[in-house]
Parts: structure tokens; sequence; C-alpha cells
């Protein structure tokens, strides 16, 4: 809880500073939380009498202020998105989120290979820690900056302008409790002024609003489904860890193989054969989500809805597997809903954006699991499939939801300045 609430305040900041300063700084900024919470759970493992327990709640608060993992996410797709043409986004994002779910597939089998070789749980921790070093000289050193000093100046100039705009206001006391409100950076979802539009605003509010939904389920089902399985079908760990390898793996071909796959069948096919045609590259503009997009969306909610429809109905462990099979389809959704969205917005505007998502998020990661867990608590002695009951309906309202998102013509005017 103690990391969700801070990296919700952070994740904003850190997003937006991202714009004007660029996204390799904040990357390597939002890894030294998990340095420092590896660091401090070592020292607390190797020096028990020394360091006492209550020290991992400081390691909660560093990772929060780094904006923690979802910070993280959030400004990795900040970095595909100046580096990668609208209609690719997507694909680009499924890779990251490939990589995240290869990780969660794998790294529990990794962890069990290592644990059998040194019988030391702590070097699992001292490797996590090298691979925070390692990653944080890669994008320090490496990794190229993927916005120009051009454009990080350019944000700093308006950002600048802004403020000395906001200072020029009389300074009453809503005013004051606008700047003091961690909410605020929210209202970049919902831009008025000169330029913008209902629809602009409907689309980047529902396509955040069905993104938190299916983070949060996915955030606050993890450990209601362990605890199901072990209860209902008395599944044990090596039980469970199969089930989330295949799981994860199934997400992980959907997201390296269909996604791109679709994408080259929609868009690019039909892209080649009109520039055949024309003579002239067809280059689709940044011009909001496509219907593509929509599809890929509304298919990935159905995925999900089915399948935890599907856990509810399974009395079998075979067909609870099934399900799960088909919830991981539902992996299409998240990256195709955060591309969609930058596909609104101006370069400038991306990390401010993302960030206001990495703040949902962060929301849901304290919110979500603390709902799902009391439910299935209050309900396994009657009628324990209800928690999936209750997340199916999650996915009804985040459909409903989606039919109110327009495709195309719709992008962010730069124009636009928060809250005028």
């Amino acid at each position: 809880m103690i990391t969700g609430i801070v990296s919700a305040v952070a994740a904003p900041w850190i997003g937006a500073l991202s714009d004007r300063y660029g996204r390799c700084k904040m990357l390597v900024w939002s890894s030294l939380g998990a340095f420092s919470t590896e660091l401090i759970t070592i020292l607390i493992a190797m020096y028990p009498d020394t360091i006492n327990y209550y020290w991992f709640l400081l390691g909660a608060i560093l990772d929060g202020i780094s904006g923690s993992f979802t910070t993280g996410m959030a400004l990795s797709y900040a970095y595909a998105s100046d580096c990668t043409a609208p209609p690719k986004r997507a694909i680009a994002f499924g890779r990251f989120h490939a990589c995240l779910f290869g990780g969660v597939a794998l790294g529990p089998l990794l962890t069990a290979i290592l644990f059998h070789f040194t019988h030391n749980l702590i070097t699992v921790f001292w490797i996590a820690l090298g691979i925070h070093v390692f990653f944080m000289f890669t994008i320090a050193f490496i990794i190229p900056e993927s916005l120009s000093k051009k454009r990080q100046l350019l944000a700093r100039e308006k950002h600048t302008s802004m403020q000395e705009s906001i200072a020029r206001r009389s300074a009453t006391w809503l005013n004051t409790a606008r700047r003091a409100n961690i909410f605020e950076p929210i209202t970049i979802l919902w831009p008025t002024g000169p330029g913008s539009s209902a629809k602009l605003r409907y689309n980047l509010s529902l396509l955040a609003a069905v993104d938190t939904i299916l983070f949060g389920v996915s955030m606050g089902a993890m450990t209601v489904v362990i605890y199901y399985t072990g209860f209902q079908f008395g599944w044990e760990t090596d039980d469970t860890s199969f089930f989330v390898s295949i799981v994860n793996i199934v997400r992980v071909m959907g997201l390296l193989i269909l996604l791109p796959l679709l994408n080259y069948i929609f868009r690019a096919l039909p892209a080649r054969r009109a520039s055949r045609i024309s003579g002239i590259e067809v280059v689709q503009p940044n011009s909001g989500c496509d219907q593509l997009d929509l599809w890929t969306i509304r298919f990935a909610i159905s995925a999900e809805f089915l399948g935890y429809l599907g856990y509810c109905l399974s009395r079998t462990g075979a067909l609870f597997v099934l399900s799960g099979v088909i919830t991981s389809l539902g992996g299409l959704g998240s990256p195709t809903l955060q591309s969609a969205l930058t596909k609104h917005i101006p370069h400038d505007r991306i990390g401010a954006v993302l960030g206001a998502t990495g703040l949902l998020h962060a929301l849901a990661r304290v919110v979500c699991p603390l709902v799902f867990n009391l439910i299935y608590a209050q309900t396994v002695g009657r009628y324990a499939q209800a928690v999936f009951v209750v997340l199916a309906g999650c996915f009804a309202v985040a459909m409903i939801a989606s039919f109110g998102i327009s495709p195309h013509g719709m992008s962010f005017p730069t124009c636009i300045r928060v809250g005028e």
C-alpha cells in the first residue's frame, strides 16, 4: 500500500519530467527504488540482529518515490513512442509486455534453479541487485536518448510559460488547492480550451478508464487465483507454477505473434496496396485510434470476460487451465490501449499523459488487490466463485465503455493547456 500510494503521487511528475529532461534519466531514476529495495532486503537478511525488519517500509517508500515498476513501464512506452510511428506503437508496446510476462513465466523457474544449486535464497536478491545495476548502467551510458535536445528545450519553455501564467493568476484558495491536489495531473486526460472537443475528452478518459480496469483486475486477481486453486483443486506450489507458466507463455505468444500479424494484415498490407496504386508512400497521421485498435481492445476484453467466466464455471483443473489460456489472450489489450492514448497527443505531452495513467495504475495497484481479496475472503465459505463473477462484471463494464470511444479524427492540439 505504501509503494502504491507514494508512486501514485510520484508517477505523473516523473512522466512530465521525462518530457523536459529526457526518458533515459527518468528511467534510471525509476530503477533506483527497486535497487534500494533489493539492497535493504539483503542487509536485513544478512544482519537481522542489527537491522530491524521495519526497514522494509523504507524500501517501500523509496520504491514509491521512484514511481515503482508502473512508472518504469510508462517511461518505456514513452521512449517507444518517441521513435516509433503511430501505426506500429502497439507492436512496440506489445514487445515490452511480452518481456514483462516472459519474466513472470521464467522468473520463478530460474529462482527455483538458483536455490537448488546454492541453497541460499539471498543469492536471488544479489542477482536481482546486479541486474538493476546492469540496467541502469546500460540506460545511462549505452542506450541513446529518444528525445532530442531541441524537443526537451521546447518542452521546458512551454512548461515555464505555463508556470508563469499560473503564477500571474490571483492566489485564491481554489488555485492553491488545485496545485496541492495529487489528482490534478489526471486533468490532462480532460483537455479544455480552443481546439479541444468533447470526442477528444471522451476518448482520452475512456481509454484511460478501460486501461485502468484491465490493469487493476490483473493485479487484483493474481493472489485470488492462487488462493482459489489451492482451495478448489488442492493445487500445490508446483501446480500453480505450471499454470502461471502456461498462461504467460500463451500471453507472450499472442503479443509477439498475433498482435504483429493483425497489424500486418489490417495496416501494413492496405498501406502497401495504396502506395502501389498512388505511387506515393501512405503514412497514417497521428489522429487518434483507428478501427483496428478498437476491435483489438474489444477482442481482448471479450477474452478476459470469457476466461473469468470460465474460472467461475470450471470444476476441474484442466478446464481452469483452459480458461486461463483464453484469459491470456486479453494481454493484447493493454499495449493497444496505451498506444491508442499516445495517438491522441503531441510528443511534448506523451510523458505527462502516460504519467497520469501511471497514477491510475498505482491507485489500482493499492485498491484492487484489497477489494478482490476481501470479496474472496468473505464469500469463499459459501460461494468461492463469487469473486470471479465480480471480475467478469468489471470486464463487462470495460466493454460498454469501449463502445464510447470514437475512431479517427481526434488529436490533442499542441496549443491546449490543461486547466484553460
